[in-house]
């Protein structure tokens, strides 16, 4: 357990989470870049297959069993597909978070360039038998366990 799981409760769950695909390379890839181009550590992570990230989606109604998207939970709130992406671009260093551009798009045709891209995804960039190890760096923004239960507290 890491230091920012220690002090974790429902009350001080991080206020960016980003749920992804703990599987894919292209997601491990996007973690990375997210990581990198995020100097103020805005963003924590949890695989998808994890309890925090199996709990947060059962929370959000969103199926894990067919699970093709990045999520980002913000303030209480989950973008899914495009949306996420450029919500999460749009907090990135500056040139990345110009990408937020791209959001007067309409986004149900966001939405069908980001699905087509997450069919293709396995096939595309390939698939791990196991969930990423993250670089120690990288893992102290990891979130992977639910704070305590305590009964009255939804995620």
């Amino acid at each position: 357990m890491n230091e920012l799981q220690a002090a974790m409760t429902p009350d001080t769950l991080p206020k960016r989470i980003v749920i992804f695909d703990g599987v894919c390379n292209l997601c491990e890839f996007s973690v990375n870049f997210i990581y990198e181009r995020d100097r103020d550590g805005k963003f924590t992570f949890t695989p998808a297959q994890s309890s925090l990230g199996s709990k947060l989606l059962q929370d959000y109604k969103l199926n894990d069993e067919t699970l093709d998207t990045v999520v980002l939970v913000k303030n209480g709130r989950a973008y899914t597909r495009s949306s996420a992406a450029l919500e999460i671009a749009s907090e990135l260093d500056i040139p990345w978070s110009f990408l937020q551009l791209f959001s007067v798009i309409p986004q149900f045709l966001r939405d069908q360039v980001y699905d087509v891209i997450a069919r293709n995804r396995y096939r595309w960039f390939g698939k791990k038998e196991s969930c990423m190890i993250p670089t120690p760096e990288i893992k102290a923004r990891f979130v992977e366990q639910p704070p305590p239960f305590d009964g009255s507290t939804k995620l």
